[in-house]
Parts: C-alpha cells; sequence; structure tokens
C-alpha cells in the first residue's frame, strides 16, 4: 500500500510537470529499500521500452543524476560525451533526444528522479528545468510527509512514557492537515483518536466539543509551543491560532493556556 500511495504521488508531479513545461514525454521511478531505481510511471511515451527498466547510479543520464544528487541534462542523449551510453537501445527505441534528470532528494537521501524528455536535439530551457525542480520538490514533500507518518504509527518499543505518546500525538495532529491523500489523513486522525482515549481515565467535564482546529492548537500548546511557533507548525496565522485558543479555553472554563490544557484532558479531548 505505501508503494502504491507514493506511485500516485509520482503519477501526479510528472503529470504537472508536463503541463508545465510542454514536453512531450515525461517519467521517473522511485527507489525502493534494498532495490534498483526502475521507471515505473511514464507520461507520453509510445513504446513500452523504457518501462521497468533498472536504473543504476553513475550509467546513463537518471545514473549520473542519482550519483551526483543534482539535475543533469543533454541535448543529444546517444551523442552526449558526458554520460554512459547503456541505455541507448530503450532510449532510442523511444526517440528520446533532449533530456532532463531531476533528482528527488528527501533528507539529503536520493529518492528517485524524475525525467523529462524531447524527440528534438533541443537546448533544454529554464522554464523546463524550474518546472522539473518544482515537480521535484511536491514528490519530496509528499515523501518526507509520509515518511514522517510511519514514523509515528509505528508502535514504540516497550514501555514509553506518557510524555512520549502525548508528543506523538501532537506530531499527528500536525501532520494530519497537511496530508493530501484522504484515507491517509482518516487513519492519522483515527490513531489521534485512540491516543485520546488510551490514558483510561473517565473524562470529568463530559459534554465539552471542541472543533478539530481548537483541538490542533491546544495539543501544540501542550507541548510548550508558544502561538507563533504553533502558528507554524499548523500553517496558520498566529492571530488564528490566538483565535481558536481563546475559543477553546471559553469552552473548557479556563482562564489560562495551562488551564485549557488541563481541562481539555479532563475533558478526554486530549491524551
Amino acid at each position: 500500500m505505501p508503494e502504491m500511495m507514493e506511485a500516485a504521488e509520482l503519477r501526479t508531479a510528472l503529470l504537472r510537470l508536463r503541463r508545465a513545461s510542454g514536453l512531450p514525454v515525461v517519467f521517473g521511478g522511485l527507489l525502493q529499500e534494498g532495490r534498483a531505481m526502475r521507471i515505473a510511471e511514464l507520461s507520453g511515451a509510445v513504446t513500452p521500452a523504457l518501462r521497468g527498466l533498472a536504473i543504476s547510479a553513475g550509467s546513463g543520464l537518471g545514473g549520473k543524476c542519482l550519483a551526483l544528487s543534482r539535475p543533469c541534462a543533454v541535448t543529444d542523449y546517444q551523442a552526449s560525451r558526458h554520460i554512459t551510453h547503456e541505455y541507448d537501445v530503450p532510449v532510442t527505441a523511444e526517440g528520446l533526444r533532449a533530456v532532463i534528470a531531476v533528482p528527488v532528494v528527501v533528507r539529503r537521501k536520493v529518492r528517485g528522479v524524475l525525467y523529462g524528455a524531447l524527440r528534438e536535439s533541443l537546448p533544454i530551457g529554464e522554464r523546463v528545468f524550474d518546472a522539473a525542480m518544482a515537480a521535484a520538490r511536491d514528490v519530496e514533500q509528499a515523501l518526507a510527509v509520509r515518511d514522517e507518518v510511519r514514523r509515528l504509527l509505528t508502535p514504540p518499543a516497550p514501555g514509553p512514557s506518557w510524555e512520549e505518546v502525548r508528543q506523538a500525538y501532537g506530531e499527528l495532529r500536525e501532520l494530519a492537515p497537511k496530508v493530501v491523500d484522504p484515507g491517509l489523513r482518516d487513519r492519522i486522525l483515527a490513531v489521534c483518536g485512540r491516543l485520546e482515549s488510551a490514558s483510561g481515565t473517565t473524562p470529568t467535564t463530559p459534554g465539552v466539543s471542541l472543533t478539530p482546529r481548537e483541538t490542533d492548537v491546544l495539543a501544540a500548546v501542550s507541548s510548550g509551543a508558544t502561538n507563533a511557533t504553533a502558528a507554524a507548525r499548523l500553517g496558520l496565522r498566529p492571530e488564528t491560532v490566538k483565535g481558536y485558543l481563546r475559543s477553546a479555553m471559553r469552552k473548557l472554563g479556563a482562564h489560562t493556556r495551562l488551564e485549557a490544557v488541563v481541562a481539555a484532558r479532563r475533558a478526554g479531548a486530549l491524551p
């Protein structure tokens, strides 16, 4: 399932690249743990020559991009003296000449490569470079969010402290609004719900109904975040955070931030 989700992110980024750049052919692949990168997604290809092609670091244009962790381009793939030519047969079969390869880098580690190509020997313009870099950033952001979600959803080692559980809860609340995939977002919020009731205590102030955003803000505040920090984490303006906090305090009958956090825990709205 995670690989399918990542493939969907890659496919979306490639389609966006093709629209933004006007390139007739775009393709790419992601590195899977312990395996070589393979070309998994193509748009605009007229042959199956490139599909499933395994790319080794240092080999061809994509391999050079993998090894150097930076964008690479050639005006005429078959004639270029700056790359090796292990993949000339499938590239020629597809009729590709000018090609750009851009790395997908997450936490300084190359996770894949996006390609764009012309069937003519022409220089790759700045607009195409910008579009390719923007598409790579989209994939990088999606992979970074998924990595963090996987980390937080991984069962902890035996005996975690309750503060660690609360910290994980707060991080999940911050991540949930940033996840585009509705299924994954619902799963994160379901885990949050389980954490809210994990203490096993009976709410002493039942009937309090906080909105999701009020809960997000209180979760951030409970970790010691200032309004500015909470705003940065949640993608909100500081004034908006203040508004949610005031509303939550009013519902909880609290006069300070600390009282609001304590009251929310008593109400079962926070772990």
